[in-house]
């Protein structure tokens, strides 16, 4: 539009006999014009390099909060500031558990208290049956056994998080971490004379769990097989209850832990494998003693790390021990190669395991359809990436069209693990956060009026991570139409990005495409 303004300025010849005046009134009317009418795809992106300034710090951070312990209207500045800046280091492990729904953006620091007490105790009883179910001999269970000493080593219970010692961002009300997050905050697992919990209990929690993700999984399609009836499933949720066929109805308890041992065989090897990319955020870990290490290893029934130094030993059964006891506490989805990838990060960040632990079940309310059997979660998300390329760029849509890759499959990996692998570690907790505050303010009911009110013109969205692949894939539109002539080879371009990609590009791209076809796609 720019260079029409020059050529009609230009075209334009006064005789010398009019007044300068004249001239310039007429240049004004021009330039006006053939100024562009503002549409929301033009507005520039809140991860503009322009616009980009220091991290949320600490005192920011406490800022936040009145005396009570509540933050300042409903927590819609700390979103706003979160989104657009990301947050230091220092404050992730206090700033995270908000994000991810573990605390209510409205609670109190003493309704937070309340529910980090009886939340840790949940931990505590799934890692005992945990420790059951790799130890089903072992049935002298008190107080002087291995399981509490297994709790000790897994550091879920410390001096540090007495209720007399709690920080000033620490939990919510159950009901209100229910009600308002959508995760479970009113798990009550019942303790067994021996066992501590029981597969009924766990059931039970299962039960609370599923309805809780009902919002991410309103769309999927019901399948014809139906959870078995002990977990009661069919009437929380029909289109919750359900698996894959080739898994039929939720076995007995003897088949249960049949699952679980392979569950646990596979996550012991994802574990043992895990990069240490996260050695540099959490200093602690990485100083931790060869001994305290392999003496959590042994409890948790680790083998084959010999090879590896203190710390890695350590993260690897810190995460079998919340793997194992996701496993337990959202039966449905178990364990699958890919959701250590996604807890490795969390790990780094949080040191607590309980409080680590109810993070990922937050960070999972939203990727757990990515590791249903049935795949239904993962064609969703590729199907919007395929119409938001489609919206955008006609021309390499139909190239994909003639690769046969118009379902988008070469970015699945991104989808699944939520581009972990093509970014560096840095990069990830970046998009991470970005992500769960678009989510966080959807369950906050902080819809678009609010977002216009506070200058954020890009909508809170479910799928700004689908925004982002889409994004990823347009960077490199020049290539695949001139280079690719298949699938494969856009797979491997896919498969290569690690490190290449710039974030705040990507987001600011990502932003652009959310402004302009948020409507349509969504």
């Amino acid at each position: 539009m720019s260079a029409l303004r020059r050529t009609h300025t230009s075209s334009y010849s006064p005789s010398s006999s009019s007044p300068k005046s004249s001239w310039i009134h007429l240049r004004s009317l021009l330039i006006v014009a053939s100024s562009p009418v503002p549409d929301r795809g033009s507005l520039r992106s809140p991860w503009s390099r322009r616009k980009r300034k220091h991290p949320l710090a600490r005192h920011q951070w406490s800022n936040f909060f009145t005396s009570d312990g509540k933050l300042r209207d409903g927590g819609i500045k700390f979103l706003k500031k979160a989104r657009i800046v990301g947050i230091d280091p220092s404050i992730r492990p206090e700033v995270w558990p908000f994000l991810l729904g573990v605390y209510d953006l409205r609670s109190s620091k003493a309704e937070r208290n309340v529910v980090r007490a009886h939340r840790r105790k949940v931990y505590e009883k799934l890692r005992r049956r945990c420790w059951q179910l790799l130890n089903p001999g072992d049935d002298k269970l008190n107080e002087m056994d291995s399981p509490r000493v297994c709790e000790s080593v897994c550091s879920s219970v410390r001096e540090s998080l007495s209720i007399g010692q709690e920080s000033s961002f620490s939990g919510t009300l159950d009901h209100v971490g229910h009600e308002e997050t959508g995760t479970p905050g009113h798990v009550i697992v019942e303790e067994n004379e021996n066992s501590g919990i029981t597969c009924a209990d766990v059931d039970a929690d299962a039960d609370d769990t599923e309805s809780s993700y009902s919002e991410s999984s309103s769309d999927e399609e019901p399948s014809s097989t139906l959870m078995s009836p002990a977990l009661r499933l069919s009437e929380a949720d029909p289109k919750l209850a359900k698996i894959a066929s080739s898994i039929g109805e939720i076995p007995k308890d003897s088949q249960r832990a049949e699952n679980f041992t392979t569950w646990q065989r596979i996550m012991r090897l994802d574990a043992v494998r895990a990069n240490d990319e996260w050695k540099i955020y959490n200093p602690s870990q990485v100083n931790v003693s060869r001994g305290k290490a392999i003496k959590f290893a042994t409890c948790i029934g680790l083998k084959d790390y010999e090879h590896l130094e203190p710390c890695r030993i350590y993260h690897a059964a810190r995460l079998v021990a919340i793997l194992e006891a996701y496993a337990l506490y959202d039966p449905e989805i178990g364990y699958c190669q890919g959701m250590s990838d996604l807890l490795s990060p969390v790990l780094a960040v949080v040191e607590e395991d309980h409080e680590a632990f109810w993070c990922f079940v937050g960070f999972m309310r939203k990727a757990r359809h990515n590791f249903r059997l049935d795949e239904v979660g993962i064609r969703r998300q590729l199907s919007i990436v395929s119409k938001i390329i489609k919206s955008k760029d006609a021309h390499l849509y139909r190239h994909l069209e003639k690769l046969q890759a118009e379902d988008c499959f070469f970015v699945y990996r991104m989808v699944v693990i939520i581009f972990r692998r093509e970014l560096t570690f840095e990069q990830t907790l970046c998009l991470w956060e970005v992500m769960w505050a678009d989510q966080a303010a959807i369950r906050a009911g902080i819809g678009k009026s609010i977002w216009g009110r506070i200058r954020l013109r890009a909508p809170p969205t479910d799928d700004l991570l689908l925004y982002a692949i889409a994004a990823s894939v347009l960077q490199r539109r020049k290539l695949i139409i001139e280079k690719y002539s298949s699938m494969d080879e856009i797979l491997r371009e896919c498969n290569s990005m690690a490190g290449q990609l710039d974030i705040w590009k990507l987001l600011g791209d990502a932003h652009d495409l959310v402004v302009s076809l948020h409507d349509k796609i969504e």
